[in-house]
């Protein structure tokens, strides 16, 4: 289980440390960093899969993402008894982001690239340092991969510290490219769980959805984001998955509704049965709320529940009445999961804090995010 996550540097995140529970609930008002969260977490798993330098440059690029503020903030700034105004800058720009799963620990380190003047790329980060290591401390006693540069040191079956490669290119982790006898095998353990987290943020249910089109099925165990492959995705938990746990779910959000799979011309489509209705609702005359409870369902209830599971306001359309069925649902699924809500909603915040849900409410002060209440948990980054 991931026990916290730490964030430096991200938009008005400029240093924070996340605890994490079983269940997580974040919150917070309007502007105050939710989504920032979110999208933090996103580009952890995105270094997996390589996809970290693209995905912040989708965001606008490495330069607006970073904290805009000053480098410190002085007292006077915070009460206003003085300007907020930048001084002669004692560090370097970066974007650094790490967490502890169990007794690992991983953080990496972004910074600005070298400017040579003959690249058309000079805008995209490098990463300037990354780092495995056991406890909470990377000292050199407990580093498990340490790169810095283009070179990795690993240490070997003797505990011998070895240099692994020194072809890494700037944008290259160490997670994805490390690969082979010598590498170590928790590298490769971390990299299949950071591309097995999940994430569902505002899943489209308009009419030209995709959750709303028939679609080509085949055994689907994990919902694509997009909600385009349900109609399969709901049929593999009927067949391999937990059915009765969907259907209860369904019945409670809908009372007396239940959900089938029609197949036409090879076609998967979901169908709907309403008490008092004489024939099945297709998807396409599904309310935008009704759809998106099923899509949340069938990303819960998968027969592969992921290491870690991430829900960005998924109260989004849902009318007040469908609330505590989904707290009740996501109450039941982070037994097997580690799960993430991302909320605002009163009513689904409290349903999973009386689940002893881990609360991080967040708040902001001089335009920088902050987590109210518990101390925060202790979080050592490498030093460039």
């Amino acid at each position: 289980m991931i026990s916290k996550v730490a964030i430096s540097g991200y938009r008005s995140l400029r240093d924070v440390v996340l605890p994490l529970g079983q269940l997580t609930v974040v919150t917070g008002a309007n502007g105050t960093g939710k989504s920032s969260i979110y999208k933090a977490l996103r580009l952890l798993a995105d270094i997996a899969d390589d996809r970290i330098i693209a995905s912040i440059a989708r965001e606008g690029g490495f330069r607006s993402v970073l904290w805009a503020g000053p480098e410190q903030i002085s007292r006077g700034m915070r009460d206003g008894s003085v300007p907020i105004q930048g001084t002669v800058r004692k560090g370097r720009y970066a974007l650094k982001l790490g967490f502890t799963e169990d007794t690992l620990s991983y953080a990496i380190e972004l910074g600005l690239p070298g400017q040579d003047g003959t690249s058309l790329f000079n805008e995209d980060p490098e990463i300037k340092r990354e780092v495995y290591w056991m406890g909470d401390k990377p000292t050199p006693a407990k580093l498990i991969a340490d790169r810095r540069g283009s070179g990795v040191r690993v240490k070997d079956n003797d505990q011998k510290k070895i240099q692994l490669t020194t072809r890494l290119g700037p944008s290259d982790s160490m997670i994805r490219e490390v690969v082979g006898e010598h590498a170590p095998w928790e590298l490769s353990i971390l990299r299949q769980r950071l591309a097995a987290w999940r994430f569902y943020d505002h899943m489209r249910t308009d009419e030209a959805a995709p959750a709303r089109q028939p679609q080509i099925g085949t055994r689907t165990t994990t919902l694509n984001p997009t909600g385009s492959d349900i109609a399969a995705a709901v049929q593999t938990i009927f067949e391999i998955g937990d059915r009765d746990a969907f259907d209860t779910a369904i019945d409670l959000a809908f009372p007396g509704a239940r959900l089938n799979i029609e197949v036409q011309a090879g076609l998967f489509q979901l169908v709907m049965f309403q008490h008092g209705m004489l024939r099945p609702l297709s998807v396409s005359e599904l309310s935008d709320g009704t759809l998106r409870f099923i899509l949340l369902a069938a990303a819960l209830l998968t027969p592969r529940p992921p290491p870690l599971l991430v829900l960005n306001e998924p109260e989004s359309s849902l009318h007040s009445s469908v609330i505590p069925a989904l707290a009740s649902l996501i109450k039941s699924v982070s037994e097997d999961a580690q799960i993430v809500v991302v909320s605002h909603n009163r009513t689904l915040v409290t349903s999973l804090l009386d689940a002893d849900a881990t609360l991080v409410e967040l708040s902001k002060q001089t335009g920088e995010t902050f987590i109210e209440g518990d101390a925060r948990p202790r979080w050592h980054w490498p030093a460039r």
